[in-house]
């Protein structure tokens, strides 16, 4: 039996803004109700007491009056009409009491004591003290109304500035994680020397320190690797021009191959170099996507089969293009099994083959440099750099397997859209595009 499926609060209730709000006016609301209550309480206390004295005062005077035989006055009587019956029944017991009721529908406080086996008793208008307390309940709701809102506005204005550090936080590490190196929290040029010292400038000043270290550590690397691929540059030219001089044979063959290897790898470092130091310019034109496809495959020298579902005209940078799908094309014939497939489908080129599929770490994390299958051949740089390059021409490169087994690489392209001007309208139409009733002059 399927639980039924909680419902879902907006994901603006989520945020630190919202739940602080939310706090701030259950608070607020148990602290008025807290404080107008024994306000209530005290005030209706002091005013009841007071009453309850008058009206026995009164009772007292107007017994006397009673007893010495005079008539008594219009708001007292023995059992006058609209007497409680519980202070009737009190009152002929022999006890004095009082109590709060409506006489003639307004408030009044009676007291009625005992005379001769009934009950004699005055009564005092209570509207005042009534109209007194209502209207202070009135100001108590009024005044916690406007107190709940002034700290709700002061607290959401704190937490909106706590919230407003916090998001550019977030912002510089997306920054970060997405390759700008450079970008801070705290601008260390800022004149400004007044900063809050509490936990997010903790952790800004955290994140801030991290993205130095990481940068310096990566420069250190790019510096590393592109002095290494400078300084291999002179012995290889020295040992492939020895590796000529040997007399043919295997061993000559096996020295060139190796040479061979460490070029292709030296030259390869220094790609990535240069991607990695981001110099590098995009020498872009206008392309036949299908047929630069073919071209590729061509100079691959491989059993590639190219599939054209939907041609496309692209506006990208030929050779970067070229050296990703070359570099994908490789790779799928190195660590993939035949058959290898290359579709075109409008500005997405996808390239598939029937092997064991991409590892997970790749899948996870994108290619690493120097890294490969167990057993697999070469120094793991080319979909190192197919990303950088796809990266330089605005293209996203992303790598899945597929559900059968094999690797799947989708290469998707901005394609180009031409724009036509308004001769170029008017010449495929014949005449210019003008509205109903409108005529075009002729030309001389």
């Amino acid at each position: 039996m399927r639980r039924p499926r909680r419902p879902r609060l907006p994901r603006w209730t989520a945020t630190l803004t919202w739940k602080a709000a939310v706090f701030i006016t259950v608070m607020c609301c148990a602290l008025a109700a807290m404080l107008g209550a024994l306000v209530h309480v005290e005030v209706t206390r002091q005013t009841v007491e007071q009453a309850r004295e008058k009206a026995l005062d009164r009772l007292e005077e107007v017994t006397r009056e009673y007893e010495a035989g005079e008539p008594t006055p219009r708001f007292a009587g023995v059992d006058p009409p609209g007497l409680p019956a519980t202070l009737r029944a009190s009152a002929v017991s022999g006890h004095r009491a009082t109590m709060v009721d409506e006489f003639r529908g307004r408030p009044t406080m009676w007291a009625a004591g005992p005379a001769d086996g009934r009950a004699i008793a005055v009564r005092v208008d209570y509207t005042l003290s009534a109209n007194t307390i209502s209207g202070l309940d009135r100001a108590i709701v009024g005044s916690s109304g406007l107190a709940i809102g002034a700290t709700l506005l002061l607290g959401a204005f704190a937490v909106t500035r706590i919230t407003r550090r916090l998001h550019l936080t977030a912002q510089v590490a997306r920054k970060i994680s997405a390759g700008d190196l450079d970008a801070r929290v705290n601008d260390p040029r800022s004149k400004d020397r007044w900063r809050p010292e509490d936990e997010v400038a903790a952790v800004s000043g955290a994140l801030d320190t991290m993205a130095s270290s990481l940068q310096g550590k990566l420069l250190s690397e790019q510096r590393f690797t592109a002095d290494v691929a400078h300084e291999l540059r002179t012995p290889l030219t020295g040992l492939t021009a020895a590796a000529e001089l040997l007399p043919e044979g295997r061993p000559a063959e096996l020295v060139r191959d190796r040479v061979r290897a460490m070029r292709s790898l030296t030259e390869d470092l220094l790609e990535i170099s240069r991607l990695d130091a981001g110099s590098e310019t995009v020498d872009s034109a206008v392309h036949e996507l299908g047929e630069l496809v073919e071209r590729v495959v061509r100079a691959s020298g491989t059993q590639t089969e190219v599939r054209v579902l939907r041609d496309a005209t692209v506006e990208t940078d030929r050779r970067r293009l070229e050296r990703v799908l070359g570099n994908l094309v490789a790779n799928a014939h190195k660590h993939g099994r035949q058959p290898v497939t290359l579709t075109v489908d409008g500005a997405e080129v996808t390239v598939c083959d029937l092997g064991p599929g991409y590892p997970e770490y790749l899948l996870r994390h994108g290619p690493q440099r120097f890294r490969t299958e167990a057993g697999g051949k070469g120094h793991g740089l080319g979909l190192t750099i197919a990303v950088g390059q796809s990266a330089v021409i605005g293209a996203d490169l992303r790598f899945s397997n597929a559900p059968g087994g094999g690797a799947v690489a989708r290469l998707s392209l901005p394609e180009y859209v031409h724009f036509s001007t308004d001769d170029e309208t008017e010449g495929a139409d014949g005449a210019d595009a003008r509205g109903p009733g409108e005529h075009a002059e002729p030309r001389g």
